[in-house]
């Protein structure tokens, strides 16, 4: 199990997570070592700080989702 850092969104958290273990299912370089589900691989990294959310500023034409990894 990963905790949270405190001063997260849990929502953010869940959601960035799941996104980011999408990434790594499709083939995307883990940025943190070990041997670990893809689910408990992305929690690690965003727990770290290694993936966060991207604001779009920025936007030329729309997109289904905000968030970027």
């Amino acid at each position: 199990m990963v905790t949270r850092p405190k001063n997260s969104n849990p929502y953010e958290f869940v959601v960035v997570s799941a996104l980011r273990a999408q990434q790594l299912l499709a083939g995307s370089v883990p940025r943190v070592g070990g041997d670990h589900s893809a689910a408990t691989m992305a929690q690690m990294e965003v727990a770290e700080g290694r993936v966060a959310r991207a604001l779009v500023t920025d936007v030329l034409e729309p997109r289904q989702s905000v968030w970027q990894l």
